[in-house]
């Protein structure tokens, strides 16, 4: 059955994003409340929030996981992912935008932009995701929608362009003015703000309104040239040619609509529905997915089309209480039938999907078949991960992948009992299914499972769910900093390794050149062989050799980065050369040269902002510079100061407990991972005699 093209352009593919506590789930709470698919508007502080369905979520008054849910408005369908704003889950609003057509990025009308904000601002940046904003909160105290927006352009480098302003603010903030249609929109505050009238503008704010629509209409004047004539020669413009204009401009990444509310009075919310039906794309409006052939490496492209071969990209997966395992899944081209069958590329076998479920947060619909342009989830696909492509076998293509960063913080965790031993395996299995962010290693020394995360929050939450929902007893150790190792000067090694033990030998001999990189390049491996001095069945063996070298530091055994080895000669023997020879080989070349080649410890550094009052300025910066904090600026925002600062992660755990207590529990802060550093010399000379335990 083809999907009318009508269907696929009353569809958006949404998510809401925003820094944490900006009121995303609120927002979405109300949006679902409006929509008609929840009778009682959950609320985050109450911990019954449809969206925030984990244990963990409705606790901490945070969402961890993205949700996905399907709601109506206008006879168009919305899916919504409702994404977290903490830093330590950046991933998962990395793998929803991934898949989203758009977004509505929400700010706190008192903070204006945030660090958390200008991060996933920077993502749905990469992934060219058009967005509009929604200046929430209005109604609180010292909330000013205009600086709102001047901090979008000084710290976003965003090209605002307010189709609303706000008619008060604080507790006085009673509607928005529709620069669209030059009309107010005030709220009903007897009915939580569910109703409102239209009215003539008031007097008092006319002026400005008028001021702010010339604004918007200069904007729009800047890449249309209709109503840039129009404009010019001071005639009246069109509110359809105003509003294709600004649907244009947004889908094309010139300009993002703002919008003004307060979510949790309810005011602003149906405005932003209408908002996300006029301006957001629709699965059509947004070029066709590109992909690889695996069978030949060309470029392929999927149109949004019911009659395209099937393709999907998997971007997520999560374990259901009820059903197992589901893996939601973005259909880009073509139809899937439950009880159907799909290939997965990138593994080369081929999935059975059992069922197919609608999802709304955590409750769920059948679906017989699901089209080009849904999202949806699947029960019955077992090896397909986060990140990989499901399409037809006939006609195979691998969609882009979802890039996911490196853990920066372990701890180690041991189970209590023999029993708890298996359930802790078969459950960590599963996390690490549903989180790629989150890894699992095993220490052959000291027989110790590490299990690393984004932060200190992420791992908190992963260990509260083996205890809590896969009924584990572990004892969890202190967390541990990821380091890392480099070298600083470029070294030649040269590895030999021969056996002569009665019958075949074995011998592989390689001359290698080992230098620095630039930092964030991991590994690079070149192979400069000439004349078969090693034959080419035994360079991927070389490499291999190298980097289970890597694994495994010369100063205390950290991960070695930021190098490139190149092979440069060697030779073989006839009969006892081999892979595994050469493997030892070149792990030996390696171990051997890195001791010459002024080997370093690395650090995670992270990006720190302090939101503190006036007053206990001097505490929070003494305290920082303790912490060998470098602070890089301090400026005022309101009646606070904000200290942005780079700082050692191994110098911040406790922290947060240290700064209420410095700041009698008003001063914030968020941190996030920026880049790893040198250790200084007298740190470094403890961190290896620690490890080594001397």
């Amino acid at each position: 059955m083809e999907k009318s093209l009508t269907t696929l352009e009353k569809t958006r593919n949404i998510g809401i994003m925003a820094h944490i506590d900006a009121g995303k789930t609120t927002t979405t709470e109300r949006i679902l409340f409006y929509t008609g698919v929840t009778y009682k508007m959950g609320e985050v502080h109450d911990g019954t929030a449809v969206m925030d369905w984990m244990p963990q979520e409705q606790e901490r008054g945070i969402t961890i996981t993205s949700a996905a849910t399907t709601c109506s408005w206008r006879d168009h369908k919305i899916n919504i992912i409702d994404t977290p704003g903490h830093v330590d889950f950046t991933i998962e609003v990395e793998r929803s935008l991934r898949v989203l057509d758009g977004a509505v990025t929400l700010f706190d009308a008192v903070a204006g932009v945030e660090p958390q904000s200008e991060t996933v601002w920077r993502q749905a940046d990469k992934y060219s995701v058009p967005r509009v904003a929604f200046i929430n909160k209005m109604d609180r105290v010292g909330a000013d929608f205009f600086m709102s927006v001047k901090s979008m352009i000084e710290r976003l480098d965003a090209r605002p362009v307010p189709i609303q302003i706000p008619v008060g603010r604080e507790d006085g903030f009673r509607g928005t003015v529709d620069l669209v249609r030059m009309k107010a929109c005030l709220y009903d505050d007897d009915s939580l703000g569910a109703k409102f009238v239209e009215s003539d503008i008031p007097e008092d704010i006319l002026p400005q309104a008028v001021e702010y629509r010339d604004k918007m209409l200069e904007s729009l004047a800047d890449f249309d040239e209709t109503i840039m004539e129009k404009y010019l020669s001071g005639e009246e413009i069109e509110r359809e040619l105003i509003m294709s204009a600004l649907r244009k401009g947004t889908i094309d990444l010139k300009i993002t609509p703002v919008l003004c509310g307060a979510a949790f009075k309810n005011k602003g919310v149906q405005q932003l529905l209408d908002t996300v039906i006029d301006y957001l794309p629709c699965p059509t409006d947004i070029p066709p997915v590109k992909g690889k052939d695996p069978k030949t490496g060309e470029e392929v492209v999927r149109k949004a089309s019911d009659s395209e071969p099937f393709s999907a990209l998997a971007f997520k997966i999560m374990t259901d209480p009820f059903v197992g395992q589901l893996s939601f899944l973005r259909v880009y081209s073509g139809v899937l039938s439950a009880g159907s069958y799909v290939y997965n590329p990138a593994k080369g076998v081929k999935e059975r999907v059992g069922r197919l479920l609608k999802m709304h947060a955590n409750k769920r619909e059948e679906l017989d078949s699901v089209h080009a342009g849904d999202i949806v989830a699947a029960v019955g696909i077992k090896s397909t991960l986060t990140g990989e492509t499901l399409c037809d076998e006939n006609a195979q293509i691998i969609l882009e992948t979802i890039e996911f960063p490196e853990p920066v913080i372990s701890v180690a965790i041991e189970p209590k009992t023999k029993t708890d031993q298996e359930k802790l395996f078969v459950s960590l299995g599963k996390l690490t299914h549903e989180d790629p962010s989150f890894k699992v290693s095993y220490n052959e020394e000291t027989g110790q499972t590490i299990i690393s995360g984004m932060g200190e929050l992420h791992l908190e939450i992963i260990v509260d769910r083996l205890l809590r929902e896969f009924k584990v007893g572990a004892n969890v150790g202190k967390p541990q900093v990821a380091y890392r190792e480099t070298i600083r000067k470029p070294v030649k090694a040269e590895g030999k390794y021969i056996r002569q033990s009665g019958g075949r030998g074995q011998y592989g001999h390689v001359n290698i050149n080992i230098e620095p990189m630039e930092p964030g390049n991991n590994f690079e491996f070149v192979n400069k062989i000439v004349g078969g001095s090693i034959p080419k069945e035994y360079i991927s063996a070389v490499e291999k050799g190298v980097k289970e070298a890597l694994e495994d530091g010369v100063l205390a055994g950290y991960p070695v980065v930021d190098i490139r080895v190149t092979l440069l000669d060697g030779s073989y023997h006839e009969v006892d050369s081999s892979e595994m020879a050469f493997k030892i080989a070149a792990s030996m070349a390696f171990k051997d040269g890195a001791k010459k080649a002024k080997p370093v410890l690395l650090e995670p550094i992270m990006a720190i902002e302090v939101v503190t009052p006036e007053e206990y300025l001097g505490d929070v910066m003494g305290d920082l510079n303790s912490r060998r904090g470098k602070v890089r600026t301090i400026e005022q925002r309101a009646k606070v100061q904000v200290i942005s600062a780079q700082v050692p992660l191994s110098a911040m755990f406790g922290y947060a407990t240290d700064l209420r207590s410095k700041s009698q529990g008003r001063a914030t802060y968020t941190m996030q991972f920026s880049h790893y550093d040198e250790v200084p010399k007298n740190i470094s000379e403890n961190i290896i005699a620690k490890v080594k335990g001397e």
